[in-house]
């Protein structure tokens, strides 16, 4: 499959690149497409020296809707709605949401939009027929580019198109040893982007480092 991932330079974006490259073509955008680009030969190179082959281009985050099949947004909730108002084509494409609506005080705290989660406000910016999918929200970014840590976690999948939930969840269970449950439809998203800031709040209060969830 073709994937695409808006905002793919970020942490979030480049270690989902890295992880998913051996199977499928990813097209890392970014507004820099310069930027995206060498963000890809490092990619490819450090997965070459891993023994690994990697498929993978720069391109415009626009460039990237147009060629993908399946789109991922990995960008700040902050700059949600500037990045998808300068983008069209997701007609009848799948796109998945890992953004967690999260505000900072002294604590860590769900901060979600009137819609009730990041992913129905990307419902309502989006074309009808876009199939949203949330997925990947729990997991810290610290962890995605490290290709020596096994990601052992559960992810929460939810979405209101079947088809492209279970697509969704393969493509999960491909990374790593990440494990997916379908969380239902769209409107339970809202949960599983509030237990993010949970888990801040239990790694600042606790001294420790990248928590994860896991279902047993």
């Amino acid at each position: 499959m073709k994937i695409g991932i808006i905002g793919g330079t970020g942490d979030i974006g480049e270690g989902l690149a890295h992880r998913l490259s051996q199977n499928h073509q990813i097209i890392i955008g970014s507004r820099d497409k310069d930027k995206a680009c060498e963000s890809s030969e490092c990619m490819v190179q450090c997965l070459s020296e891993r023994g690994c082959s990697a498929h993978c281009c720069g391109a415009t985050n626009q460039e990237a809707v147009d060629i993908a099949d399946i789109i991922v947004i990995s960008v700040n909730y902050r700059h949600l709605e500037s990045t998808i108002s300068s983008l069209t084509g997701f007609e009848n494409k799948i796109v998945i949401t890992p953004v967690n609506p999260i505000g900072k005080s002294d604590h860590f705290y769900y901060n979600p939009p009137a819609e009730g989660s990041a992913a129905l406000a990307i419902k309502k910016m989006l074309p009808e027929s876009a199939k949203i999918v949330a997925a990947f929200n729990n997991i810290s970014a610290q962890k995605w580019k490290n290709l020596d840590e096994t990601l052992d976690y559960s992810v929460a999948v939810c979405g209101d198109d079947k088809d492209a939930k279970k697509i969704v969840m393969g493509l999960v269970e491909e990374v790593s040893e990440l494990t997916a449950f379908d969380a239902g439809p769209l409107e339970t998203s809202s949960i599983i982007e509030s237990i993010t800031p949970l888990i801040l709040n239990i790694a600042k209060f606790n001294n420790m480092k990248d928590v994860g969830i896991k279902f047993y």
